[in-house]
């Protein structure tokens, strides 16, 4: 009993430290290179020699300029079309008669020359540097200068210098040509890859007791290129050499410091999420899946993580909370590619640039083909923010990979494909999104509609009671759809038998429960709230629009009846009978629906509209609430609830401002 206790009230804790542990397991056992430095900034530690031989590595830039190099030099590759001359000489046999067997045999002899040197259906002009691989049949290939092959422009052109031909006859005879060299684009592309291939990554070799880096040198171009070989060896040959039992030891710590950070951001932001178990544990589902995705995708190959799509998961939080709380712990969720990744701090500063500017897209472009516009948003501000990075260690733009900028539109482009994954969270979790929110505030969604046609004064309730609840949880920095909704729905019980309310009778008419007796009247009250629970389960409604049916009377009596009863000399000891049996408040939302409700009902039958009886009801009303203990499981400090307050002062005093009584 008592450690099921303690769990009720310290699972959180447990969650958090059952992350650690899991976070743990998935980064690799692998030691991280301990020196941090960057191009045009001093080596701050001491000097470091190198302290095995390793092989210093070619820039980037060095790396596609000899594959550039390689690839303009590597030789086109054609088919030998050995029936091209037949087609042709049988073709110009046709077109042109025994009148002309002269300059027949003169096309006949140029038409040797230039099948000798080879005839190419296509030949680029850089293509003319290099050689050409001629195949015949498949089997023998013989290597030819490509300065010497023709094209059929080219032949036409060699064959009217030599020949007087008229119009007529040079198209004849250009139409007549075949070439006899047939290009091959898959042979051409493969001998370039081969040529590629051999290129070496290396550009010599850094020897033992050899300087990488001086104390205080500013690290240039150089110096960088032999910390980056010098960490590749580290990483691929000498690698970690202490304690592992240590270094996973380390891990955790790490760990633990992420989870207790997400701990005290939440504290402070949302500390309601240490109640929700199913919100708490899809916040840490997300931060291990950072860890996992950027451990798999290091482990296939670094530059990859530019095109995780690490922004999704603040669209992710954004579904389900508020904006106050997703920027903080999308911080967190991100926080490990510092420490997984090689050039972490880079990605980490790209991505949270990004993750704010979706965040911010998301806030007014969300639905449909606008989430394109998120995700354009997004390339921008990558490749903005990689730009700025290169600006800084480079200085200039120009020598960008322009590869970078297709991983950012790959980026952008997940962002879109794996936002829909938002439905599963939603049905595994049992959560409810913003987007689920927007449909259930929909006034002709079915539910509201029967409420308004059967019960249209509950209907005008409800609709006030949501613009109060809004307005006032927008204020203290709660989850105002939430609240809207909630308020939507919180009276639809009374779909059953809605003239049992007084706003659903009719102007003039007999109120029914003149006959009853108050205790059956008081039955018949109370019993809304089940019909309501019924109902939110009929139509599968959120479990949560549950919790505002069940607690927005809370506990409290139906003081009316119950006064009404003891005038008639009943027994005081028979108030269970005129109490709701709901739930308490536990969330601020839940919170001011109640207040919301009950100063809406009560503000109905106010004489006199002015500002002094308006703030006098709202401020008896609420008073009631907070000394009757509704409040006590509530998460409302007394500083929201005067701020909750104001808000509904303004607010009744502006839907009622033709009302009120104005001085003369």
């Amino acid at each position: 009993m008592v450690i099921i206790q303690w769990y009720k009230k310290y699972f959180h804790i447990l969650f958090l430290v059952l992350a650690s542990i899991v976070a743990t397991l998935i980064i690799p056992g692998e030691g991280k290179f301990k020196f941090e430095y960057q191009r045009g900034r001093p080596w701050l530690y001491e000097t470091l020699i190198a302290p095995v031989d390793f092989p210093v590595l070619k820039s980037e830039q060095e790396l596609r300029s000899e594959r550039n190099l390689a690839a303009s030099k590597s030789p086109l590759c054609y088919n030998l079309d050995t029936e091209a001359v037949l087609k042709t000489r049988e073709q110009i046999s046709k077109v042109f008669n025994a009148n002309t067997s002269d300059t027949l045999k003169k096309i006949d002899k140029l038409l040797n020359y230039l099948y000798e040197k080879g005839i190419a259906d296509i030949l680029e002009e850089s293509g003319r540097l290099t050689g050409v691989l001629v195949s015949e049949r498949g089997y023998r290939e013989f290597e030819k200068p490509a300065a010497e092959i023709f094209t059929v422009e080219t032949a036409m052109s060699y064959i009217k210098e030599r020949l007087d031909l008229g119009l007529e006859s040079s198209l004849k005879l250009k139409a007549a040509i075949k070439p006899n060299f047939r290009y091959n684009k898959n042979a051409t592309e493969l001998v370039r890859r081969e040529a590629i291939s051999t290129i070496s990554p290396t550009k010599g070799v850094l020897y033992e007791g050899q300087i990488i880096a001086a104390k205080g040198e500013t690290v240039t171009a150089e110096i960088e290129q032999l910390l980056d070989s010098y960490k590749e060896e580290y990483e691929i040959s000498m690698g970690y050499s202490g304690s592992i039992l240590m270094l996973k030891f380390g891990h955790f710590l790490i760990c633990s410091a992420l989870f207790l950070l997400l701990y005290i951001i939440l504290y402070f932001s949302k500390k309601e999420v240490f109640k929700e178990k199913r919100k708490l544990l899809f916040i840490i589902l997300l931060v291990l899946l950072s860890v996992l995705v950027t451990v798999l995708v290091r482990g296939v190959k670094p530059v990859y993580l530019y095109v995780i799509p690490y922004s999704v998961f603040a669209l992710y939080l954004c579904s389900f909370f508020n904006t106050r709380v997703v920027l903080p712990v999308y911080l967190v969720i991100v926080l490990p590619v510092v420490v997984i990744a090689q050039n972490g701090t880079e990605i980490f500063m790209i991505n949270l640039f990004a993750g704010s500017i979706t965040l911010l897209a998301y806030t007014y472009w969300s639905r449909g083909w606008m989430q394109f516009a998120v995700a354009f948003g997004v390339f921008l501000t990558l490749s903005s923010s990689f730009s700025a990075f290169r600006m800084i260690e480079d200085g200039t733009i120009l020598d960008i990979n322009p590869v970078y900028f297709g991983y950012f539109a790959w980026n952008a482009i997940l962002i879109v494909a794996t936002y829909p994954l938002i439905y599963l969270f939603e049905k595994f979790f049992s959560l409810l999104s913003n987007q689920r929110l927007r449909d259930l505030a929909d006034t002709e969604n079915p539910i509201l509609a029967e409420l308004s046609q059967k019960a249209p004064g509950t209907f005008q309730h409800v609709l006030q009671v949501a613009n109060l609840a809004e307005s006032a949880v927008s204020a203290i920095g709660g989850y105002s759809m939430l609240a809207r909704v909630g308020a939507l729905y919180h009276d639809i019980g009374k779909i059953n038998d809605p003239m049992l309310f007084i706003e659903n009778q009719p102007a003039g008419a007999v109120n029914i429960h003149e006959a009853l007796d108050p205790r059956d009247s008081a039955r018949l009250i109370i019993k809304h709230v089940q019909d309501g629970v019924e109902i939110s389960k009929r139509e599968k409604l959120p479990a949560i629009i549950n919790e505002f049916i069940q607690s927005h009377h809370g506990k409290s009596k139906t003081l009316y009846f119950y006064n009404k009863y003891l005038n008639n000399g009943g027994n005081p000891s028979d108030e269970d009978i005129f109490t709701y049996d709901g739930i308490f408040p536990r969330y601020r939302e839940q919170v001011v629906v109640m207040m919301a409700d009950a100063v809406e009902a009560a503000s109905r039958s106010l004489k006199n509209y002015n500002e002094e009886s308006i703030s006098e009801l709202v401020e008896r009303v609420v008073g009631e609430r907070v000394k009757d203990d509704q409040l006590s499981e509530a998460e409302i400090s007394l500083k929201e609830i005067r701020m909750v307050k104001d808000v509904f002062k303004q607010r009744l005093s502006g839907m009622y401002h033709s009302r009120m009584v104005k001085p003369v």
